[in-house]
């Protein structure tokens, strides 16, 4: 738990150094003896008997940015937790950066050292736990502009830590019907409307991509549909992918490829923290999230590779592969969406192909976008963020290889641009002429090793992007 105090002193002392600064002070000595230079992200930390203890941390010879100050305070929050330290002092550097940016980055980093995920029955002390005070102090303008960015970054924490464990969470916990009922339990006291709509409710819909997919499983389908309104504005659609998880049907997966796909609901795990963080903070937007929550199973019921399937737009659909289903429940999802929730905009995320992580490794998400103009406004908001969002090329050609001989359309083309193609399938459903955006999250969503603040596994990607995104904050 961390307590933020304004304009306060106290507490253990931190030194913010530049590489090769000329230091001039009590400690020079020792810092010299430790070859502390003051290299980018470098930390020593000096305990003391009598007195309060010091921690150095290098910032380099660069320019300091948000991602920076993110880093340096994580690391931070390490160590002050691993030497049990609960008081701290800061007094930050003048950076080229607002006050209340930079004060909201530092709580976000420290944040993010709070984060685990665990199942082990002798952890005896919990991260979270661990108490922190944090003095904040040489920074001057208005106390109320700060509090505010750190009220705002406190609730958008919380909804990236509940985006992580509902995507870590393994698929005996996390089914269609209980990720349901944690939507109706996180989001409708806080005055999120969250409509679940059942098999035979799914069915009069028209949905029947999406119910293809659902045809194998014990654990039934539900669509989940969360409507926040605290404005006028024009309603902007949020759509995650919901495979709870995902066998790979007919067309099986490893059994190493399925040892982690309860995470296959990634883009699901986003969008309802998204939609927690907003409502947290009263955000003033009109924004829906739609959920088409399945598992994609096998057996005597199941969908089949070869099988040509109907949609609630109405194009019939060419199953080539089994395993390329997300993007099929995706298909009335966002079709539903643009057509039946009158929603402006759509942003659909996705842990789509594994081809985006050839593509683009564990580093960047892979978009698709029929609209410059919208899509800018969502890359601005992840280099806000930091989390780093890369656009593939909307082509006619590459559209041409989702054609299919029997069917309106087939759901994979194989190898050949594997990410691209299975975007430009969803966009085929969104309604014409709508802005629309698609981020295939599968690398970015759930990673195989920790690297800086994001964890192993779940990362809760996107939330912090799509906060900045509908509900921006100034200095």
């Amino acid at each position: 738990m961390i307590k933020f105090n304004l304009y306060k002193e106290g507490g253990l002392k931190v030194h913010f150094i530049k590489k090769n600064e000329n230091i001039n002070n009590e400690f020079k000595k020792f810092l010299e003896s430790k070859k502390f230079i003051g290299k980018f992200n470098e930390i020593l930390y000096l305990p003391l008997i009598d007195g309060d203890s010091n921690v150095f941390i290098g910032l380099g010879d660069d320019e300091i940015d948000l991602e920076d100050i993110r880093n340096i305070f994580f690391k931070l929050g390490n160590t002050l937790r691993e030497n049990e330290e609960h008081e701290v002092e800061i007094k930050m550097p003048k950076f080229n950066i607002c006050n209340r940016k930079t004060i909201m980055a530092a709580y976000e980093g420290l944040r993010h050292g709070e984060y685990e995920f665990t199942k082990k029955t002798d952890v005896e002390t919990k991260k979270e736990d661990f108490e922190l005070t944090v003095n904040y102090s040489a920074f001057k303008g208005p106390e109320e502009k700060l509090r505010e960015g750190l009220n705002k970054m406190e609730n958008i924490m919380d909804g990236v830590f509940l985006a992580r464990n509902l995507v870590n969470e393994r698929a005996n916990v996390i089914y269609p019907e209980s990720l349901a009922n944690i939507a109706v339990e996180k989001l409708e006291n806080l005055g999120v409307n969250v409509c679940v709509y059942e098999e035979d409710e799914i069915e009069k819909m028209g949905m029947k991509a999406f119910l293809s997919v659902a045809a194998g499983a014990t654990n039934r389908p539900r669509l989940i549909v969360m409507e926040y309104k605290n404005s006028d504005a024009e309603k902007i659609a949020l759509v995650g992918k919901g495979l709870t998880y995902d066998s790979g049907g007919y067309n099986i997966k490893t059994p190493s490829g399925m040892n982690y796909m309860h995470c296959d609901m990634g883009g699901a795990g986003t969008v309802i923290g998204t939609i927690y963080a907003l409502a947290k903070n009263k955000a003033k937007v009109n924004v829906v999230g739609v959920i088409a929550a399945c598992e994609n199973m096998i057996s005597g019921t199941s969908y089949k590779s070869g099988d040509v399937i109907d949609s609630m737009k109405g194009l019939t659909i060419e199953v080539a592969n089994t395993d390329a289903e997300g993007r099929i429940t995706l298909a009335d999802a966002v079709h539903y969406a643009t057509n039946d929730l009158g929603a402006k905009k759509i942003i659909d995320l996705a842990t789509l192909t594994g081809a985006v992580t050839i593509a683009l490794g564990e580093v960047y998400t892979g978009a698709v976008t029929n609209d410059e103009e919208f899509y800018k406004e969502v890359l601005d908001a992840a280099k806000l963020s930091g989390e780093k969002i890369w656009a593939f090329p909307y082509d006619e050609d590459f559209k041409k290889l989702n054609k299919s001989d029997v069917a309106d359309i087939k759901n994979t083309s194989g190898r050949e641009a594997g990410s691209v193609t299975a975007g430009l399938f969803v966009g085929e459903f969104v309604k014409e002429n709508t802005p629309w955006v698609h981020l295939d999250i599968a690398a970015t969503a759930y990673r195989n090793k920790a690297k800086g603040y994001l964890p192993k596994n779940a990362t809760g990607i996107h939330v912090k992007t799509l906060n900045n995104l509908l509900d921006p904050i100034d200095c």
